[in-house]
């Protein structure tokens, strides 16, 4: 095998979501993205060295030369194409995906930018496409779009066995039109059927609130880019307001950029402690993320986070940290758990591979993308709460907040 030097960019892509934006172009030293680095490889690969007999493979390959009826509308190479896709689900990773040519090219027009779709990012749970959550405000949102919703067709198209690039080609398309999803739903007997307009979509960061009682909200509702600059401002007007109470809701967040999830944290964090830890599962030495140290709240901040189901990645990198170091309580329900770190490696000059390399731990060493995280107070709301337009969560963290001593 012919040894191959590597160069490292940066691609700052946050996310792979059916809202297009988390493909967003961006270059930047030092940028590092939340679940896929790429790779530029030079060199070929000429030979693998293993005690795998490949004999069935290639018997297989010619009988469906001799005896499949198409075999010669099917090129070779598509049927190496095809071959390496099932060397990939052999994986059985939903993050791991081989693109072909055609696919590559669309794969980098999404990194270069396409701001038309429906603003949800979706994902596989227990091996079904999965809303991991709608962004606010976005024709996803309006339309009704829950974190949980498990999308049954899209279209006509049945999405059984279906991968999240294979569903996000589907879903998304130009301003105006129209896309109608069918999608089970927890406590519902019936699938139900959503018609969604697509348009350009501009993503929510953040907002915030001063409660008459005194509690200071914060609502981050992605790590976009611009998140950490507008999440200091928010922390500004936090310390302004004279107040010891915080509340930080990441309910429907679905992430974004690594980089973005760390800084927040520092916030709050002592300097060098552990943030997040990307365990290469002994292929390399673990990387490990720590705290830039801002730490300007004392030991008298009162502090709650809220998460749910469609609090993903850097939401839960962010909120298990600041658990693990006792800064700060937790409630709502399970997170999602996506944490897992994928690099995007160029195969051939048309060709790439998106492989999953390292898992997130949280600093106490809990794997994020195996099991989400559990509130330290579990907090549902009912379809009942949801019409009567009731928050118990919410609830619950002002309930805290106001009464710390006794929690």
């Amino acid at each position: 095998m012919e040894k191959f030097s590597k160069t490292r960019h940066y691609w700052a892509t946050a996310l792979l979501v059916v809202l297009f934006f988390s493909l967003g172009a961006y270059y930047g030293e030092g940028k590092r993205l939340e679940i896929e680095k790429v790779e530029g490889l030079t060199g070929k690969e000429t030979a693998v060295e293993t005690d795998v007999d490949f004999s069935p493979f290639w018997k297989v390959w010619n009988e469906i030369n001799e005896k499949y009826p198409g075999a010669a509308e099917t090129t070779d190479q598509e049927k190496v194409y095809g071959a390496i896709r099932g060397l990939v689900d052999s994986l059985d990773d939903p993050y791991s995906v081989y693109f072909d040519p055609a696919e590559t090219k669309s794969f980098q027009e999404d990194i270069a930018g396409n701001f038309e779709g429906v603003g949800m990012e979706v994902g596989m749970k227990d091996k079904t496409l999965t809303v991991i959550a709608p962004l606010k405000d976005t024709p996803a949102y309006r339309a009704g779009i829950k974190a949980g919703d498990r999308i049954l067709k899209i279209d006509d198209t049945i999405t059984a066995g279906m991968s999240v690039e294979e569903a996000i080609k589907l879903i998304r398309g130009a301003k105006g039109t129209v896309v109608t999803l069918t999608i089970a739903r927890e406590g519902e007997n019936k699938p139900i059927e959503l018609k969604i307009v697509r348009d350009t979509i501009n993503i929510p960061t953040l907002d915030t609130e001063l409660r008459p009682d005194g509690i200071f909200v914060i609502r981050l509702y992605s790590f976009s880019a611009n998140a950490t600059g507008l999440f200091r401002k928010a922390l500004q007007k936090f310390v302004d307001a004279k107040t010891d109470k915080l509340l930080l809701d990441l309910r429907g967040n679905p992430g974004g950029y690594l980089n973005a999830a760390i800084d927040m944290t520092s916030w709050f964090i002592e300097g060098g402690k552990i943030i997040v830890t990307e365990d290469y599962g002994g292929k390399q030495s673990a990387e490990i993320f720590r705290s830039r140290g801002y730490d300007i709240f004392n030991e008298k901040l009162k502090f709650v986070v809220l998460i749910d189901g469609g609090s993903a990645s850097a939401s839960e990198i962010l909120a298990g940290a600041l658990r693990s170091h006792g800064r700060a309580k937790l409630v709502g329900t399970q997170s999602f758990g996506k944490g897992s770190v994928q690099e995007v490696v160029n195969i051939t000059p048309e060709t790439v591979l998106k492989i999953t390399v390292a898992k997130w731990l949280t600093p106490d060493g809990v794997s994020i993308s195996e099991k989400g995280l559990t509130p330290d107070y579990v907090v549902e709301i009912s379809e009942t709460d949801a019409a009567a337009k009731k928050d118990p969560q919410m609830d619950k963290a002002v309930e805290i907040l106001l009464n710390w001593s006794k929690y």
